[in-house]
């Protein structure tokens, strides 16, 4: 008896670093996204940035050196802000596959808790059905609160992650 307990908690400890394992991947990868996105964008303002010195160089008319930087600050400002909006893309996608592995660990994380709960009183020889009447009782008023908290964390999730994509349209 005790190895199939031993066993339902192993696989138990397998799912939850499983889960784990799911967001550290989820957070390398969009990392990647974000460096490379940010790489991008400096390499690219930095390349402008050198062409607009040596644009600005040859200029020999100070009217045309005030048009070329104001050029220049006009597209460098409209540079980051297109990175901005495709790293605030990035957390809001994040966040919503995030809140998404939460909920799902929540829910299934209890159920299989509670049905490794119920297996094992079902191995205990108790002979009065109003104690494990009492044990099923309380295990259902747990359960019912777990999907409680469950319903409440996705709610929160989902409306963390909801400013996000109203502030891009």
């Amino acid at each position: 008896m005790a190895t199939k307990q031993q066993d339902q908690y192993n696989e138990l400890q397998k799912k939850n670093l499983e889960a784990a394992m799911r967001l550290a991947q989820l957070s390398i990868e969009n990392s990647q996204r974000v460096m490379e996105i940010q790489v991008a964008t400096a390499k690219s303002l930095f390349e402008e940035g050198v062409q607009n010195a040596k644009a600005l160089a040859a200029i020999k008319d100070p009217k045309q050196a005030v048009e070329l930087r104001t050029q220049y600050a006009q597209t460098t400002t409209e540079k980051m802000l297109a990175c901005a909006r495709d790293m605030a893309e990035i957390t809001s996608r994040t966040q919503a596959e995030v809140g998404k592995l939460v909920g799902e660990q929540l829910s299934t994380g209890s159920q299989d808790v509670f049905e490794a709960m119920q297996k094992m009183f079902q191995g205990i020889p108790i002979s009065d059905q109003n104690a494990m009447s009492a044990m099923q009782t309380a295990m259902d008023t747990t359960r019912a609160a777990f999907e409680q908290m469950t319903r409440a964390s996705t709610q929160a999730f989902q409306a963390f992650s909801q400013p996000a994509s109203k502030g891009r349209k």
